[in-house]
């Protein structure tokens, strides 16, 4: 099983459990009715999203995304499996470059660990851009439950892959993933 750190949200509660765990079924069959799925090669709607960068700038998916496929690393520096897969996203980052893949890095970090971010990034070296999701509100809105996760759009704006969590190895994964999107 994959490694992955669930995000906690705000009023969440033992006591809601057994209500979520009641309405679950209703609540997943209308938002696949209503939504649609976000599942790989089911058109799932390229994201459009305004987010602040380390330096305070806005950036627009549009302005970043690459020609050929586009990488959304969602993360957090509390979260081990993000810090493990981080310095092989970066290195594919480099390698991909070339070939029309982007990366960028979206830090769920709340407001108590904004300023653990640009030293943490500076420290791995990382090369694409990361913006900042302080509360999580575009993870939500792409339906991403835990970090890191990744989701690889082509060209067209379809959601091809997604890969959840990250241990030894996965990088290899992740590479074949990009390797067969470009084919």
């Amino acid at each position: 099983m994959h490694q992955k750190c669930k995000v906690w949200s705000p009023g969440s509660s033992k006591g809601l459990n057994s209500f979520i765990v009641k309405r679950g079924i209703i609540s997943l069959f209308l938002m696949v009715l209503f939504l649609g799925p976000l599942v790989p090669g089911m058109n799932a709607q390229e994201p459009y999203f305004r987010l602040k960068d380390l330096s305070n700038q806005w950036k627009e998916y549009d302005d970043l995304k690459g020609t050929r496929l586009t990488v959304i690393d969602f993360w957090a520096t509390w979260c081990q499996p993000c810090v493990q897969a981080i310095p092989h996203l970066n290195t594919m980052s480099a390698q991909y470059a070339e070939r029309g893949v982007a990366f960028i890095g979206v830090s769920v970090d709340g407001p108590r660990n904004q300023s653990k971010i640009s030293p943490f990034i500076k420290s791995m070296g990382v090369s694409y851009p990361i913006l900042r999701d302080i509360n999580s509100e575009l993870m939500s809105e792409l339906n991403v439950s835990a970090v890191p996760t990744l989701l690889i759009y082509d060209s067209s704006g379809e959601l091809v892959h997604i890969h959840e969590g990250f241990r030894p190895g996965d990088e290899d994964l992740i590479s074949e993933m990009i390797k067969s999107s470009l084919e």
